[in-house]
């Protein structure tokens, strides 16, 4: 069983009170999200986030299949971290720590995702020229989107 772990982190010259605001809503995954996803917020999105949410959406990430993903956020503290596993979707295992904390002058986000592949061996076989790279342009567009919502630090 191979487990693959992405792991980002992006600096901000904004509050901590500000960046929490923003993660801490649901519904704004959607304006981080490649507009060509497709992603469709279906139920559970209807309030900030807290430990048992069960958030259910559509989204397209490859090849235009569209698929249905239900998240729950596990664990939340507020101002400092939570914690969405997926428990219905394309993975096999995704499990997705966002970290937040305040630095001189801004916050940093970080953002680490442990995922494994259905499909045993064929799942290990498509990750390094499909999944990951297809994961690694998601986070690029949301950092860039991140940046343009709230600065460069």
């Amino acid at each position: 069983m191979k487990i693959y772990r992405l792991h980002k982190k992006q600096k901000f010259p904004i509050s901590i009170d500000k960046a929490w605001d923003f993660l801490s809503k649901p519904e704004n995954l959607k304006i981080i999200t490649p507009d060509y996803m497709s992603f469709d917020i279906l139920s559970g999105a209807d309030r900030p986030m807290y430990p048992g949410q069960i958030i259910q959406y559509i989204v397209t990430p490859i090849l235009g299949i569209k698929t249905k993903w239900v998240s729950e956020i596990t664990q939340v503290k507020r101002q400092n971290y939570f914690v969405d596993e997926q428990l219905y979707g394309p993975y096999a295992l995704w499990h997705h720590k966002h970290f937040i904390k305040a630095i001189d002058g801004g916050v940093e986000m970080e953002d680490i995702i442990d995922y494994k592949l259905p499909l045993g061996w064929l799942g290990q076989l498509v990750n390094p020229f499909l999944v990951k790279p297809k994961l690694e342009e998601i986070f690029e567009y949301r950092q860039k989107k991140l940046t343009e919502l709230f600065g460069d630090y």
